[in-house]
């Protein structure tokens, strides 16, 4: 009975071990294959659990290090920017600008619904930015980074809250996504008469990059590559902690709140499109993404180990309430704004699957969501190759700016 204290290194052989749990779970339970959940979740949530029930039965709390965490917060959200090559803009064309605008609105919308129905249920209404885009668009490691932060301000259970509603946004995103795209596709007869995702040949065509469509194709991984894009990724971390103290000793009264982990994806961005286009320099963007999803993942792991599951029930009804007005706006908005913007047709009904795959949970949701469309009907490049675009690099700057605002005005 009482509190027991780990040090790093004891966190981090547990966070591993959390890792390891929850790689058996996502390869033999079908339901969290099914819908994606990550890895860390899987085990982490897991250990929660067992660790709740042993609060209630033997008064025993678990208390970790957290020295670790912010750096590899700092690593994933750098990793988001070093990935963000904006040469990638022109591939898309005018229907990536368009997606792109429509994702910014509906962000917009989701902070507004999350904040008003906090507001009148008469909780924080910064938790109705946890239950808004923080956790759903931004997913497990957005609302991490952010759960840490409003807990500096002194939000109680932000981290603990966003994970599970991250959790509950990548399941509703996998529910939904498919049946909407079924529902446009039959309603609207867009079956198409030809298949025109054939060439002349009849074989597949080769017009899109495949990355996210097949993401097991491996790709080496070399010492060079590693130590490359290790320097990359200590310029953003250090570029973080100097704007982070510049901004704190000259401008601490600045309107704009910015986390360190912003500093870093935009840094990130900077660096990459400089070696890109500057210095044509080939960045291996496999590399920084293990880097990266490496990271989040012992960071997941960490925080969901430290989780205080107990600390949640006052919230949970209005947490619910927010979180179902949440997939009703998902759902109308994919149906009546992103399908429409986007042409009306096929391509846009398999768009409109995937923006409710990363509008509630993350990127490997949306491209789960639109090969379950594909799979059954015909193959659609435009959406294969606008939808990771916007969901996997270009959302995660516009979120960021978006929250930073919110938490700024709702903090004064």
């Amino acid at each position: 009975m009482g509190n027991f204290e780990l040090n790093s290194y004891f966190t981090l052989i547990i966070a591993s071990m959390v890792l390891l749990i929850g790689n058996f779970m996502t390869k033999k339970i079908s339901f969290l294959k099914k819908f994606n959940i990550p890895i860390p979740v899987a085990g982490g949530l897991l250990v929660a659990f067992l660790l709740t029930v042993l609060h209630y039965t033997s008064n025993v709390s678990i208390t970790i290090d957290t020295s670790l965490q912010e750096g590899l917060m700092l690593m994933f959200f750098a990793s988001i920017g070093l990935g963000a090559d904006f040469s990638r803009l022109k591939e898309g064309g005018k229907p990536f600008l368009v997606l792109t605008i429509v994702v910014a609105v509906f962000i917009l919308l989701q902070d507004l619904v999350g904040v008003s129905i906090a507001s009148l249920l008469g909780v924080d209404p910064r938790l109705g930015l946890v239950a808004g885009s923080i956790t759903l668009t931004g997913g497990h490691g957005t609302a991490a980074g952010w759960g840490t932060t409003l807990e500096n301000l002194g939000v109680s259970g932000a981290t603990t809250l966003g994970i599970a509603c991250a959790t509950f946004g990548l399941v509703l995103g996998g529910l939904i996504g498919g049946g909407l795209a079924e529902r446009l596709i039959k309603t609207k007869k867009l079956i198409p008469l030809k298949k025109d995702h054939l060439s002349n040949d009849g074989k597949e065509a080769n017009t899109v990059d495949t990355t996210f469509e097949h993401p097991e194709t491996p790709r080496l991984i070399t010492v060079n590559s590693t130590l490359e894009a290790i320097t990359m990724f200590a310029i953003c971390i250090g570029f973080a902690f100097l704007m982070s103290q510049f901004m704190i000793k000259n401008y601490p009264d600045f309107f704009i709140k910015i986390p360190n982990f912003v500093w870093a994806l935009g840094c990130g961005v900077i660096v990459r499109n400089i070696l890109s286009h500057l210095f044509k320099v080939d960045v291996f963007d496999r590399c920084i993404d293990v880097i990266g999803n490496v990271s989040l993942s012992l960071f997941l792991a960490m925080a969901l180990v430290s989780l205080k599951l107990w600390e949640l029930i006052d919230l949970a009804i209005p947490i619910l309430i927010i979180l179902g007005a949440q997939t009703l706006l998902m759902i109308t908005y994919a149906y009546f704004v992103t399908f429409r913007a986007l042409g009306k047709d096929y391509d846009a009904a398999v768009i409109a699957a995937g923006h409710c795959g990363f509008g509630m949970g993350a990127t490997p949701t949306a491209v789960a969501n639109m090969q379950a469309i594909t799979s059954k009907y015909m193959n659609s490049h435009k959406a294969f190759l606008i939808v990771p675009l916007v969901g996997a690099f270009f959302v995660d700057l516009i979120n960021a700016s978006v929250i930073s605002s919110f938490v700024s005005f709702l903090s004064r």
